[in-house]
């Protein structure tokens, strides 16, 4: 394994892990603290979430391309910006790392380490919420690096703070955090049953946005794109720091 390969998969699993955590952790806090309200725990958990996406982005984002989402790899792997092996080496990562997230979440307020959730999560408008929140988490991605690369960090954290309100479902939108929150009977846990409906409806909405995306952005001026590069190698002076920082896949051919 080179270790350029090395140090993307330790962001992926570092990341993931730190994203879930913070899932996890913002929701046993913000209940605790919420007082049976469960608007104002779900606005702590929103802005929790929302911000420390921004956050890893900016961090792992020159290393790895910041998935921390095997529905986001497969997208640039379709796209063939992620080469099939690393795609899995990815995925492979994002769900030990996910795993390992919601662990630590435990350990930190002295939960028990190993849980099942209880929470039921399942049903049409479930499944179709989790459809609508993947599918715009990645049209949202590809549209912004064709506009504005630099702000992808930006609109990620913006998109999943909205989402967590406008779904039904509180917008999972991301298969390795939906397997960590069913080891999680806490505020954000789903039910382990209920998992493999939502990844499903993941998976489908991530190729729809990928299609979708293809089409809308299949007309558009190449030139007037901004600089953005999916090689770290060929980063150089004339790139701008800030496009460098915010791509999202990393070409490994």
């Amino acid at each position: 394994m080179s270790a350029s390969l090395s140090r993307a998969l330790a962001a992926e699993a570092l990341g993931t892990a730190l994203l879930v955590a913070t899932v996890v952790g913002s929701g046993v806090m913000a209940e605790r603290l919420a007082g049976g309200n469960d608007a104002i725990a779900l606005l702590g958990n929103t802005l929790a979430t929302g911000t420390m996406l921004v956050v890893l982005i900016l961090m792992f984002g020159p290393l790895s391309g910041a998935h921390f989402n095997p529905a986001v790899s497969l997208v640039f792997a379709l796209r063939r910006e992620l080469a099939a092996r690393r795609l899995a080496a990815y995925v492979a990562v994002q769900l030990a790392g996910a795993v390992a997230g919601a662990l630590l979440a435990h350990a930190m307020f002295e939960l028990p380490i190993l849980q099942v959730s209880t929470h039921a999560r399942t049903g049409p408008a479930q499944w179709l919420s989790e459809f609508v929140a993947t599918f715009g988490l990645v049209g949202a991605i590809l549209c912004t690096l064709r506009a504005r690369a630099p702000a992808v960090p930006y609109v990620v954290g913006l998109y999943i703070s909205a989402a967590y309100w406008f779904t039904a479902s509180t917008s999972f939108a991301n298969p390795a955090v939906t397997v960590a929150r069913s080891l999680t009977n806490t505020f954000s846990g789903i039910q382990p049953g209920n998992v493999v409906a939502f990844v499903v409806a993941q998976l489908i909405g991530a190729v729809a946005a990928l299609a979708f995306a293809n089409w809308l952005l299949a007309g558009g001026n190449q030139e007037s794109q901004p600089a953005f590069l999916n090689r770290p190698s060929e980063r150089n002076s004339k790139v701008p720091a800030a496009a460098a920082v915010s791509h999202f896949s990393v070409d490994d051919r």
